[in-house]
Formats: C-alpha cells, sequence, structure tokens
C-alpha cells in the first residue's frame, strides 16, 4: 500500500474532519504520505437554497463515493449522518471514529437556554428533525431554516433578526467554536439524528490492506451504538429529509445497549418516543435493537405519521 488519499468535501467543517483523520492516519505510521482531495457534491451546490428538505439521499457523498470507486482516492471521510444507509455496491464502511458530543446545542443572542426564549422568538435550523422537537416543545416559537456550512449559518444568525440558531455540538466542537454554544440539549431527550457526532471511513471493499491498516481507528462501542441508530432508520425509510432522531448509549452492564428513538410530525404536533435496551456484542445484535424500537415506534402510529409527511413532499 503507498500513500494515501483521502476525498472530502469542501467545507472548513469537512476539512478539519478530513485532517483529523489524517492525524489519526499519521499517528499509526508517521512515514505514510497522506494527502487530502476536496471533491464537490451536490449538496455543496444545493446548500445555498433555502432549507434541507429539497436534499435527496447521497447529496453529500455520491461524488467523493464515485472517485473512491474509480481508485482517485483510497479513502472518503464522511460525517456518519450524512452517510445513506444504503452505499455502492463494492464500497464498505472500514472504520466508525470515536464519536465526538452528539448532542444538539442551542446558540442563543441573549444567553438564554431554549426553554426560557421569549413567545414568538425566532429559531433557525435546517433540520426538521430539530424543528419537531422545539415546535413539540415550544409551540409558541418560530422555527424558520437556514441552510449553508457552519460558518456560514452562524453568519447568517448574527446577521438576522432570529433569537437562536439549533446546531450540531461536534461540529461547533471540531471547528474550535465551542464557545458559541449557550446550551446543550441532552440526547436522550431532545434526539440527534442517526450517527450525529461520529465520523465514518469509506473505502473499496476489495482494499483488504487498507481495512487492516485503519482497523485501530475503528471505536467499536460506537460503531454498535450507530448500527443500532442506523437500522432504525433503515426500517423506517427516513432521511434527512424526514423528522426521525435516535439516540444509541451503553448503560450500566458493558453490553447493554440502550436505544431512544423519535418520529414527529413537521410542525411537531404529535412526537412518537419509545426506548428499548438489549446486550449487543455485534452489528447483527445492534441491528436487531434498532429492528425492535421501530416495532415499537410503529405500534404508536409511527409509519401513518411517516406517511402523512412523504405523501407531503
Amino acid at each position: 500500500m503507498s500513500g494515501i488519499t483521502i476525498g472530502t468535501r469542501g467545507s472548513p467543517l469537512a476539512m478539519r474532519q478530513a485532517n483529523h483523520v489524517r492525524d489519526a492516519i499519521l499517528r499509526l505510521d508517521p512515514d505514510k504520505s497522506v494527502k487530502l482531495k476536496i471533491i464537490k457534491t451536490s449538496g455543496d451546490r444545493e446548500l445555498k437554497g433555502p432549507g434541507r428538505g429539497g436534499l435527496g439521499k447521497g447529496m453529500f457523498t455520491k461524488e467523493i463515493e464515485n472517485e473512491l470507486l474509480a481508485g482517485s482516492i483510497s479513502l472518503a471521510v464522511h460525517s456518519l449522518k450524512d452517510l445513506p444507509i444504503d452505499i455502492p455496491e463494492g464500497l464498505a464502511v472500514t472504520a466508525v471514529t470515536l464519536r465526538e458530543d452528539p448532542a444538539d446545542a442551542v446558540i442563543s443572542k441573549s444567553g438564554q437556554p431554549l426553554s426560557a426564549l421569549p413567545a414568538g422568538a425566532k429559531i433557525l435550523t435546517g433540520s426538521l428533525r430539530r424543528k419537531g422537537q422545539v415546535l413539540h416543545s415550544r409551540p409558541d416559537l418560530l422555527v424558520e431554516p437556514v441552510m449553508g456550512n457552519l460558518q456560514t449559518r452562524l453568519r447568517k444568525l448574527d446577521e438576522s433578526d432570529a433569537e437562536a440558531m439549533i446546531l450540531a455540538c461536534a461540529g461547533l466542537l471540531r471547528a474550535g467554536l465551542g464557545d458559541r454554544i449557550t446550551e446543550r440539549l441532552d440526547p436522550a431527550e431532545f434526539l440527534p439524528a442517526c450517527g450525529q457526532g461520529a465520523l465514518a471511513l469509506e473505502i473499496r471493499q476489495d482494499d483488504c490492506r487498507m481495512h487492516e491498516f485503519l482497523a485501530p481507528l475503528d471505536d467499536f462501542p460506537t460503531r454498535l451504538a450507530v448500527t443500532a441508530e442506523r437500522s432504525l432508520l433503515a426500517v423506517l425509510g427516513g432521511g434527512c429529509q424526514v423528522p426521525i432522531g435516535a439516540f444509541g448509549r451503553f448503560t450500566g452492564d458493558d453490553d447493554v445497549l440502550t436505544l431512544t428513538g423519535m418520529i414527529s410530525t413537521v410542525d411537531g404536533g404529535a412526537l412518537l418516543r419509545a426506548t428499548e435496551s438489549a446486550r449487543v456484542s455485534d452489528t447483527s445484535s445492534a441491528k436487531r435493537l434498532g429492528q425492535t424500537l421501530c416495532r415499537q415506534l410503529n405500534l404508536q402510529g409511527g409509519r401513518q405519521i411517516l406517511a402523512g409527511i412523504t405523501g407531503q413532499s
């Protein structure tokens, strides 16, 4: 195996994430040649629009995966929450990194938490999942869409009449912007996107040498937790266009994984939650936990809510 070329989006956050992986690779082998290749995705072009609702599956990954299949890069680094459940034939996620904080964060101009914001305050978010949860708990707030990379969103907040914005803690922390966080929303209560906070390292499936080399970067507890979350998402058939959230964490005994999931309407008028726990020691048992939780949500009417949302899109 010669040098490694990492494919990445070109946003400041994506570059930080790719460099984080590059540094980890160099710790494995300080003599290894590692370079980055910036690849513009369809999602990057669409980010100039009013919201994320028009983005399809794979909009942030397809062009990068095409270059991986073509052999022009040897490794792709993705935010796991942006990676579709079904990845192209011939590719595999060889490692999932130790998870950064999976929680969402409130960035408030007044320094007040979400619960204390005045009625009628405007909140910015590009996520229907966040919108549904905010309006469920605070129907008196106004939630408006915002798009762009992390720095662009923060600038739009600063220049707008909005009172606050909700973003992922992980992105803010990785970008060195943790001081902008007003409130960390408990991820067991305000559920994050499936896989939020984790990075996926994707390679060609037949690249055995790369798989072996990157094995030390795979954090197995993180992989099991996000596998359960993504299993729930897979069975529900959702994506970033649908208000679905999940959070898996190991509690009590080392091998007991607790998974909480939620489905909401876009206006937050209805919000379903369920929690399941099981002993999980491999990805197969993690997937089963996600499937079990899915059944619980569907018994509450989850499938009907999602059918109503997708029927409107």
